[in-house]
């Protein structure tokens, strides 16, 4: 997924102090006609600072699953992974021909209010605050496994309650985090979080380094397919590459917007091949017996196994709470009640760092989370919204037929994977629970 690697070379949205283009107000749409909504020569991100804009968006802890989805789909799943990313590349190109459309839309929930109206707005905005939400949850599932496999058998009592394992971590994790959210300003916290690419980079070096030079080996064979885990496969792709939230505020912030396309096809390439290969590598090496996160399954020990693990335990310390405050910022928008200051804000950021840390405990299950979060809310972001809009936005009479039929496919696909995904993971959290 994609939005826990928030962009961070966008100029204007550092300008704004709103890396996400999430912080606009919940219900309401400012008035831009005042604005040069044209793209800014001089002032816009180059080329290659929006190649890397891209990439970051689209690089998070999706990775770690993508071993995972291929023991629930076989190696066919692999054919999946590749039609999902260009559905999702194709409807990241239409959220741009919406945008260039009408100019004054520069959010993801501008889209969907030039598209709906005040309806639009507030669906679009409801389907982003409720997948930043689960992903603030991942992250603190996240958190939970690996300090686990760091130092196991650690528990304490408190008040008469024994506290183990992944328990304890998830809350020593979010007292960590929760000063955090705190903060006002999250430029510190925003430069920090553009290691995405790189935490990518990390990961499959260090999965590459356990099976070839650590005794490992890459000897598993695998299932070729298995239809019944393909929902599953789905939505975990789905939420690998679901970067369109952001994807607006990167166009908006963009030299050349009509290079805009070029640059999300390379960057969609890239990102399908390092999800590909550390989904291979991790196969042939666990091949049934992967874990939902690879790096549980790494051997204990070695300086490569501890390296991916610290990474991957850095980012939600760094990324938690971008996920947080435009939702904070959002609930201090609904209504003046909530439109506080101080130890109030306080307050409310920490009762939804408290709801967080008790929906990780609730349900601990970091791929089936993952997979209700694909399924119900990043299908839906990333492939039906953007068709729906489009449509409105752009008049039938000007699409071609081969456009209809290929927006209509995808409208059918996603919806039908993202019922089945939402089922299927559904039924997966009850049975663990």
């Amino acid at each position: 997924m994609a939005l826990e690697s928030a962009p961070v070379l966008l100029s204007k949205a550092e300008a704004d102090g709103d890396e996400f283009g999430l912080n606009l107000p919940f219900l309401s749409w400012p008035d831009r006609r005042e604005e040069n909504v044209r793209h800014n020569p001089q002032g816009g991100t180059s080329f290659l600072k929006t190649c890397f804009n891209v990439v970051n968006a689209l690089s998070g802890i999706g990775i770690l699953s993508m071993p995972h989805a291929l023991s629930e789909g076989g190696w066919m799943s692999l054919i999946l992974l590749l039609a999902v990313a260009i559905i999702c590349c194709y409807t990241a190109v239409l959220l741009q021909k919406c945008m260039a459309a009408n100019p004054l839309a520069k959010t993801y929930p501008d889209i969907g209010e030039v598209a709906f109206g005040y309806k639009g707005r507030v669906i679009v905005s409801t389907l982003m605050y409720l997948e930043l939400y689960l992903v603030a949850v991942e992250f603190l599932i996240l958190e939970g496994d690996n300090f686990e496999k760091l130092f196991p058998n650690i528990g304490f009592e408190a008040f008469g309650i024994r506290i183990d394992g992944k328990q304890e971590y998830i809350l020593l994790a979010a007292l960590v985090i929760l000063p955090t959210t705190w903060l006002r300003s999250l430029d510190l916290l925003s430069f920090l979080s553009v290691g995405g690419v790189m935490v990518s980079v990390v990961l499959v070096g260090s999965v590459l380094w356990a099976g070839a030079m650590d005794g490992v080996g890459f000897h598993e064979r695998g299932k070729i397919f298995d239809l019944k885990g393909i929902p599953t496969v789905f939505s975990l792709y789905a939420f690998c590459f679901c970067g369109h939230p952001v994807f607006p505020s990167i166009y908006a912030s963009t030299k050349d917007g009509k290079r805009f396309p070029t640059v999300l096809i390379m960057c969609f390439i890239l990102c399908t091949l390092a999800y590909g290969s550390m989904g291979v590598l991790g196969y042939l090496m666990y091949g049934q017996d992967v874990k939902p996160e690879v790096t549980l399954n790494l051997p204990i020990g070695k300086i490569n196994s501890k390296l991916a693990i610290y990474t991957t335990l850095i980012n939600p310390f760094t990324k938690y709470a971008l996920m947080i405050t435009p939702i904070a910022t959002a609930i201090e928008d609904i209504s003046p009640i909530f439109n506080m200051k101080g130890a109030n804000i306080v307050f409310i950021r920490t009762l939804l760092v408290v709801s967080t840390v008790i929906v990780a405990l609730t349900i601990p299950f970091f791929g089936n989370v993952m997979a209700l979060t694909g399924s119900f809310l990043s299908s839906s972001a990333s492939m039906l919204l953007p068709c729906i809009c489009y449509l409105k936005i752009c008049p039938v009479s000007r699409s071609s037929r081969l456009e209809l039929m290929i927006i209509g496919g995808i409208l059918a696909i996603g919806s039908s994977f993202a019922m089945l995904g939402t089922v299927s993971s559904l039924r997966g959290i009850i049975n663990q629970m």
